[in-house]
């Protein structure tokens, strides 16, 4: 989930004049504070144990003054319960801020959206090294096509989990080529997956049970992705779509992808 506040905070999408492109089209409902009331009362139907934010795209010259906030709303709110912070790999202050992102007890990694190629660039790399001895992960939200990259990071750093966000954005027309993509990432055994953002899918259980096929039950999680995907669907319908497509698993299946896996790679215990 995220959390934000355009009005007193700087994010570049949300705040300047010029919307950039977005897969959900014109996203101008968004350009408004999205609170930790705002949060409870639309999953209100829902029993919520834990929360994890992800990065807003927050101003990248103060992404430290971005978990300040979180600090705050988790002093005053008591939400999130734990953090994915923003950093750029391949930054000149790239080791600082991890660390100083590590310091905070509630951040467990961190995220940005490569560019194609950059995942096999050293200088990117060497700031992924640094994730897995300072006890962060890292969440990559790619498209398909970028997904071979991921698999060969993920295969030379295995000590690094690294949380696939958002499915790996299948495309309706490419769905064939999504699904080859993901299975071969898969096959790393430190890559979990996000199952969320599928508001453009018309068939979005088609598409719950292909992850699943790939990644099995203990290795993919159910997220809202609130309050972005509201731009398609109700908090009720999205968790709703979840609930149907998964009624012939297991109750211990079903309780990993609602709840187990997330507690255990966010290390909310």
């Amino acid at each position: 989930m995220h959390l934000w506040d355009p009005r007193a905070h700087y994010y570049p999408w949300l705040c300047d004049a010029k919307p950039i492109p977005f897969r959900y089209g014109d996203y101008g409902a968004l350009r408004k504070p999205y609170l930790p009331a705002d949060y409870r009362a639309d999953s209100a139907a829902w029993r919520v144990e834990r929360t994890v934010y992800i990065e807003a795209e927050w101003d990248p010259r103060d992404p430290r003054g971005e978990m300040d906030f979180i600090a705050g709303l988790r002093k005053q709110h008591g939400m999130p319960s734990v953090a994915i912070a923003q950093a750029w790999l391949e930054a000149p202050d790239c080791a600082a801020l991890l660390e100083a992102h590590a310091a905070r007890g509630f951040v467990r990694g961190v995220r940005h959206k490569p560019k194609p190629g950059q995942m096999d660039d050293a200088a990117w790399r060497a700031g992924f090294a640094r994730l897995a001895p300072l006890g962060l992960h890292f969440e990559l939200q790619a498209p398909s096509r970028q997904l071979g990259e991921a698999a060969r990071l993920a295969g030379d750093f295995p000590a690094t989990c690294v949380v696939l966000n958002h499915a790996g954005l299948p495309l309706a027309g490419e769905i064939a080529e999504w699904r080859a993509a993901l299975s071969s990432l898969a096959r790393r055994e430190n890559v979990a997956v996000k199952i969320s953002g599928l508001g453009n899918l018309s068939d979005r259980r088609e598409a719950v049970l292909a992850v699943l096929e790939a990644f099995g039950t203990q290795r993919a999680m159910f997220a809202s992705n609130y309050p972005v995907d509201s731009l398609r669907m109700s908090f009720d319908e999205i968790f709703g779509g979840f609930d149907e497509a998964t009624r012939a698993l297991s109750a211990q299946e079903r309780h990993a992808l609602f709840r187990d896996n997330a507690v255990r790679i966010y290390r909310m215990e």
